[in-house]
């Protein structure tokens, strides 16, 4: 049999040779270092036997930030942690243990309640099993074998996993370790340089809140110590800045108990909420949109003739009542549909723009809830634009050109990137119809210079789509925007045009929201700025600080004039020390003080900036400054 390497060359080997059969091949050096084989986009253990003519590639450890082989250094890293518990706790039962992005977790039913003193412990014992040295075994036994062997363990949620597994049933083993699992692993774990357990979390089996609760512990690997340090720097810049830190320490928002997955937003997060949706108003009245408002809660019917119930009913939620069942709005296209339908229009009339930016509700499992970035409330700056086929290039141009004024109005546009989505197996309509929509978008974000990838088939059934991501701190996307196009729903909800025939059209219809949630928009947005929000979006942009009771007054004239010339000011005039003050300024990351005591007056403020720049300036001067942030 012959394999193809990255070079095009063929290498030929025996029949039924394994990867790391082609690794020792090549040559004794990359055999040694072999991690991995990747062929055809996906990955594949180095014990797995190759086809004749398979193109392959094998990583090593030179690959070492590669993210597949991160990957199976992970996974690898997750039965090491296993094993580690096991020994540690008699009668602990183990569930699953995947690597993730960023790292990998393991699921634990623990005899008693174990706390986070428990990882450096836990985490010890996983360095000696380094020190010892594994290597892993992989074995392929019948259904019934694998029952037998993890109910004689005790283990069963193994055994459930035994009964609801597809295709053979793999194990491996390294130490006195067995676990059911599809691979890939490391060859030995020699690699694995540097290991951190990073946190507990509680998780219900498989996903059901109805399931048994577990514990879950998180954990990361790398093939390089310097990348570990590195790895655990950004994670402390990124719990400093995680905005569900910095929200209620800034006074922004809070989420209660009893409303889980819904934000309660304080006066300073109202500013920057209405601050967001000022420049939503503003641009879309600029941009011809029409603002609209449609019902919270729809008929369920409703949802099935757009499709959406095939495909969010889990989602919705749903409210009995009599002899029928609402649903709150995951979202909003169906109503702004019935807007356009519910009068003849003219193509004279195209294109239409309607936008909204309604409260949606989302049932999002509770496991899966992540502050204002995964949420069940959230307002979306949704818009729909509905028109004809000669008019979608111009719309969708126009739709990347507010989206680039957005990002750099926020300074973000480093942080963006996108993923075109094209046809599904199942999809409506032609192959031409889908080649023509699919080069539209395709062109408008060539255009625009968004770094984007290409998800084949993950388009929606209606038309295909343009989704915008942001990273966070840690490197992670995050959905915010999209842009997709649709020739299918409103024909299902009857949206029709008089055309210049006299006859009756479907409309185009492009769905767009740019922002996405608000929530998750203003989520990134402290997390990127870390709470030190520029001028114009900071809740107070100036505190005036009295030095004593006899500077009150003039302070508060001070305050008045800059509300009056349109600025957010507070004034601090409680009786501690002027240090404390401007301390606690700081902390709330204010972008001006002024102190003001025997020397200042309207015509020379004493100015301290964020961070501690100091500077004299008359009122004049600092409105003049502040009006140009």
């Amino acid at each position: 049999m012959k394999v193809v390497l990255p070079d095009s060359s063929e290498l030929e080997l025996p029949d039924g040779a394994t990867g790391r059969d082609a690794a020792a091949a090549i040559g004794p050096k990359l055999a040694e270092q072999a991690v991995l084989l990747r062929s055809n986009g996906r990955v594949q253990d180095l014990r797995l036997p190759l086809e004749d003519g398979q193109q392959i590639q094998i990583l090593t450890t030179r690959d070492k930030n590669d993210p597949d082989a991160l990957y199976v250094l992970r996974h690898s890293t997750a039965h090491l942690l296993a094993e580690a518990v096991r020994r540690l706790y008699p009668g602990v039962k183990i569930a699953i243990g995947p690597p993730i992005e960023n790292g990998f977790y393991y699921d634990f039913e623990f005899p008693e309640p174990i706390g986070e003193d428990a990882l450096e412990g836990i985490e010890a014992e996983i360095q000696r099993e380094l020190e010892e040295g594994r290597t892993w075994e992989r074995r392929e036994i019948d259904r019934d074998e694998a029952k037998r062997l993890f109910e004689a363990q005790g283990e069963n949620y193994k055994v459930e996993l035994v009964d609801t597994a597809e295709g053979p049933i793999s194990l491996y083993t390294q130490g006195d370790f067995t676990d059911l699992c599809r691979g890939p692993h490391l060859q030995d774990s020699k690699p694995i340089k540097a290991v951190k357990l990073t946190g507990l979390a509680g998780a219900y089996w498989r996903g059901d809140e109805h399931n048994k609760q577990l514990t879950r512990i998180y954990g990361t690997a790398f093939y390089d110590k310097a990348d570990l340090d590195a790895y655990l720097e950004r994670l402390e810049q990124a719990r400093e800045r995680d905005h569900r830190r910095l929200g209620p320490q800034l006074d922004l928002f809070h989420f209660d108990p009893f409303s889980p997955g819904a934000a309660l937003w304080h006066p300073k997060g109202m500013v920057i909420w209405n601050e967001l949706e000022d420049l939503r108003r503003e641009e879309n009245l600029r941009r011809g949109y029409l603002e609209v408002k449609t019902p919270l809660m729809w008929d369920i019917e409703l949802w099935k003739r757009s499709g959406h119930w095939d495909n969010y009913r889990e989602n919705i939620f749903q409210i009995p009542y009599g002899e029928t069942t609402f649903g709150l709005k995951p979202m909003n296209c169906p109503g702004h549909m019935l807007l356009f339908a519910s009068q003849l229009r003219s193509y004279r009339e195209l294109p239409i723009r309607y936008a909204e930016a309604a409260v949606l509700h989302r049932d999002e499992p509770t496991g899966a809830l992540h502050g204002l970035t995964r949420a069940r409330q959230f307002s979306q700056d949704d818009a729909h634009v509905f028109c004809t086929e000669e008019q979608i290039q111009d719309e969708i141009d126009a739709m990347f050109d507010y989206l680039a004024t957005l990002y750099e109005r926020f300074g973000v546009r480093e942080l963006a990137h996108a993923e075109l989505s094209t046809r599904p197996e199942k999809k409506l309509g032609t192959d031409e119809q889908w080649d023509h929509t699919e080069g539209v978008l395709r062109t408008a974000i060539d255009r625009m210079e968004l770094p984007y990838r290409v998800a084949e088939g993950e388009g929606a059934f209606y038309g295909p789509k343009i989704d915008f991501f942001m990273d966070d701190v840690l490197g992670r996307p995050w959905q915010l925007g999209t842009i997709q196009l649709d020739s299918q729903q409103p024909e299902r909800l009857g949206c029709t045009y008089m055309g210049a025939d006299n006859k009756e059209h479907t409309p185009y219809l492009i769905h767009r929201a740019l922002f996405g949630s608000l929530e998750r928009f203003i989520g990134i947005l402290i997390e990127h700025y870390g709470g030190e929000f520029p001028v114009w979006l900071a809740p107070v942009q100036v505190r005036v600080v009295p030095v004593g009771a006899d500077h009150r007054e003039a302070a508060g004239a001070v305050a008045e004039k800059l509300r009056e010339a349109g600025f957010r000011v507070e004034v601090d005039d409680r009786d501690d020390t002027v240090g404390k003050r401007i301390r606690e300024a700081e902390l709330e990351k204010i972008p001006y003080v002024i102190v003001y005591g025997d020397r200042e007056s309207d015509d020379s403020l004493a100015i301290r900036e964020r961070h501690g720049a100091q500077s004299t300036k008359s009122l004049d001067e600092l409105v003049r400054d502040l009006a140009t942030l």
